[in-house]
């Protein structure tokens, strides 16, 4: 009895010994599948129709990502409300880094102008890298007798002068706001679906001039068919060099230098930022993406997560103190 005891004792020993061994690799094999990223297709949200900058943008960095990873990266265009709708979505989505938000400055200006969003910019969402910067510009058609900034504003003496933008609390729409404020020079506001429509009016001669953003004006630049004044940004642009800055031409504390950027859910777990942030970085790095993207007149960066996230943060507060002198909130 006592060797039978034994054995069913040694037996049990065996068994759980040959559990443990079969348990562990499966509990490992688990966690190291949950730790893959992506472990399926990525969605990279574009609050504004196919064919813009941000939407550009967005697809080159997605045709990269697929390339690296090995997994599909779909582009899924989610306009209305200036941005507001796609944002929303990407806010209320699961936080596993699957599903990705491109914009730009609007996501910093529309807080200013709509009091009900939907959502919380500053709460809501988890900023992975800024990757590209591109100035405004205020043109004029080339039968124009407007051949500078001075000229632009001195028509003002006999009224407002209006001017195209890109749509309601676009940055375009904001540089106009901000040259009036600083010029104190009474500007009307003609907003337009997009830059191509406000580009299209202005060289017909249906609004006196116009601020658009530097690649959709560009091309007509070079072929004379619109004449460029200034530019918001801080700098020249190298695509235009030979235009000057609103500073440089006495306009103070004038800046407006849109950037373009992802963002995650709130709650993202920051392993997954940082892999983005790091393996975003190293294709801005790529110079075809360079010399693609300067050609366009944008100018390539590569923030980190928490540089973004001041730029952003900085802007809300900006953009709403200037959305509220100006007047330009929508309930």
């Amino acid at each position: 009895m006592k060797a039978k005891a034994l054995w069913a004792g040694l037996a049990a020993i065996a068994l759980s010994a040959v559990a443990a061994l079969t348990w562990r690799p499966q509990v490992k094999a688990a966690a190291t599948t949950q730790d893959i990223y992506p472990s399926k297709p990525v969605t990279i949200v574009v609050t504004f129709p196919p064919g813009g900058g941000t939407d550009l943008l967005a697809r080159k960095l997605g045709e990269a990502l697929e390339q690296r990873w090995r997994q599909p990266v779909i582009v899924e265009n989610r306009p209305g409300a200036s941005g507001n709708i796609g944002a929303r979505y990407v806010a209320d989505s699961h936080a596993d880094g699957h599903t990705l938000l491109m914009v730009n400055s609007s996501f910093a200006i529309n807080p200013g102008v709509y009091r009900q969003l939907g959502f919380d910019p500053k709460k809501d969402f988890a900023p992975i890298i800024n990757v590209a910067w591109i100035p405004s510009v205020l043109i004029v058609g080339e039968r124009s007798s407007v051949n500078t900034l001075e000229q632009a504003l001195a028509q003002t003496q006999a009224g407002s002068v209006a001017y195209a933008s890109c749509g309601n609390g676009t940055p375009q729409h904001l540089a106009g706001e901000m040259l009036a404020e600083r010029t104190q020079q009474p500007l009307l506001h003609i907003p337009y679906r997009g830059c191509g429509p406000a580009v299209s009016d202005i060289m017909a001669g249906q609004v006196p001039m116009g601020f658009v953003t530097i690649a959709s004006a560009m091309g007509f630049v070079q072929h004379g068919k619109l004449k460029p004044l200034a530019v918001t940004s801080p700098t020249r642009s190298p695509v235009m060099p030979d235009v000057p800055t609103m500073a440089e031409l006495g306009i103070k504390d004038y800046e407006l230098n849109q950037w373009h950027g992802l963002l995650a859910p709130a709650g993202t777990p920051s392993a997954i930022i940082t892999q983005l942030n790091q393996e975003l970085s190293q294709i801005m790095q790529q110079e075809k993406i360079q010399h693609e993207l300067q050609n366009l007149g944008y100018t390539t960066t590569r923030s980190t997560a928490d540089e973004f996230t001041r730029i952003i943060h900085a802007d809300i507060d900006r953009f709403a103190a200037l959305t509220q002198r100006a007047g330009l909130q929508i309930n």
